[in-house]
């Protein structure tokens, strides 16, 4: 009875102590900032293209013949229509589209900035490095705006052969380059065209005036009409399409320089490469005043 109640009265045992708490885990490496997609207006061709024909505007306007004298409306059907016309005999329907695609884009200035891209290429290997190349996979989805750096996010998840991945992405790079050179070649041919048309609708316009000699007061007004088409057929070439074939060339040509540097971060990722060799490879494919100096001192 005394033990029984010597045990009720003691002081209850303190709890044992308690385990060591396990190591922390080590954070997962902050995944890398993807370029931004900046959809903005290519002032460069707009300021071009509109400062361009302003001028022809406004020298017409002081000619003192006024601008209606310049507004014709077959003239500006041969031309057009003919232009339009003999280009698609040159191609086919789906390179007039793509053409019309590339026309468009021309106005939108949404490549990536080839030193913004040298970065996102190192940062994806440095995150692939510190988290292995399987953690680069949820980046697949938000990598879509920019086909190719998509396409080698998902080949090194995947654990692709370097030589099997840059050989799937330089084709795809090439397909790129050449659905542009189809649209530059559109615009060139279209550069072409346009003149000629002209020049054919001044002939018709020579042969009606021919047709009225007998009043010679309509010889003057049935001659300006003739040299409109001209007129039009230059501006389209010389001012329009040939401009617009060149700027073509030149985004097809930068976004080039942009995949080739996802190209080689694809590679060096898959060969398991450091990231300070990215880039030195990096810095020999950019210009001088583009390279990145994210680890050299």
């Amino acid at each position: 009875m005394s033990d029984r109640a010597t045990s009720r009265n003691r002081p209850p045992a303190p709890p044992p102590p308690a385990a060591p708490a396990a190591a922390a885990a080590t954070p997962p490496a902050k995944a890398p900032p993807l370029p931004r997609m900046r959809r903005r207006l290519d002032l460069a061709t707009i300021f071009g293209l509109s400062s361009g024909l302003l001028l022809v505007l406004g020298a017409l306007v002081m000619g003192g013949g006024g601008i209606g004298s310049f507004i014709d409306i077959p003239s500006v059907l041969i031309v057009l229509g003919g232009t339009a016309a003999i280009t698609t005999i040159s191609f086919s329907g789906s390179d007039m589209r793509a053409a019309l695609k590339a026309l468009s884009a021309t106005m939108v200035a949404n490549t990536p900035d080839p030193r913004a891209a040298a970065q996102t290429a190192l940062s994806l290997a440095e995150f692939a490095r510190r988290s292995g190349p399987l953690a680069l996979q949820p980046l697949a989805t938000s990598t879509r705006p920019w086909p190719v750096l998509s396409k080698a996010v998902e080949l090194i998840a995947d654990g692709l052969p370097a030589d099997d991945a840059e050989r799937i992405l330089r084709t795809e790079i090439e397909a790129n380059l050449s659905r542009a050179r189809t649209a530059s070649a559109v615009m060139r041919r279209a550069a072409e065209v346009a003149p000629a048309m002209g020049l054919i609708g001044t002939l018709v316009g020579l042969v009606q005036m021919l047709g009225n000699l007998s009043d010679p007061s309509t010889v003057g007004p049935a001659m300006a009409v003739a040299l409109i088409t001209t007129f039009y057929g230059a501006i389209l070439g010389s001012m329009v399409f040939s401009p617009i074939a060149a700027k073509i060339d030149r985004n097809a040509e930068r976004e080039a320089l942009v995949d080739g540097l996802y190209l080689l971060a694809a590679g060096s990722v898959a060969r398991q490469e450091n990231p300070r060799r990215l880039e030195v490879m990096i810095n020999t494919v950019l210009p001088p005043e583009m390279r990145v100096s994210a680890y050299e001192q």
